[in-house]
């Protein structure tokens, strides 16, 4: 893969409906993606050398997003409100240029407003994965 535009890292929320449409968030400027996996440790007495061991396929897998930006326009602004305030599990989609695109339920772990008197209102929010995750590769 070669070098990407950051910019071109997008996040979009799913409306619920079927079919399932999904809207742009916000306008953001800067976008992490994260996966993590916990381990199950089953080293014992008879571990070759003492050597750690790890069972394979039993540890928690989970994604995180964050990202921050100004507002893109009220209604991806609402759909983010309404899912913070009602601790819903929304469908999203993170859009990795020229890799693939992440899809499944998140919750939103945090959702920041920042106003200096002499800028834009920014938004800030991060995102926990809530379920199963898909992976469609570009």
């Amino acid at each position: 893969m070669s070098a990407q535009k950051g910019r071109d890292l997008l996040v979009k929320i799913g409306d619920g409906g079927m079919p399932e449409t999904f809207t742009t968030v916000a306008g953001l400027r800067t976008t992490t993606l994260s996966f993590n996996s916990t381990t199950v440790d089953v080293t014992n007495a008879d571990s070759a050398n003492h050597w750690r061991e790890l069972l394979a396929g039993a540890g928690v897998k989970a994604a995180s997003f964050s990202g921050s930006g100004v507002f893109k326009d009220a209604a991806s602004d609402e759909s983010l409100r309404s899912a913070f305030f009602n601790q819903t599990t929304p469908n999203f989609q993170v859009i990795v240029p020229n890799f693939g695109t992440i899809a499944g339920p998140f919750q939103i772990a945090s959702l920041q407003y920042e106003g200096p008197h002499d800028g834009e209102v920014k938004l800030s929010l991060s995102l926990h994965s809530a379920g199963a995750l898909t992976f469609t590769a570009l």
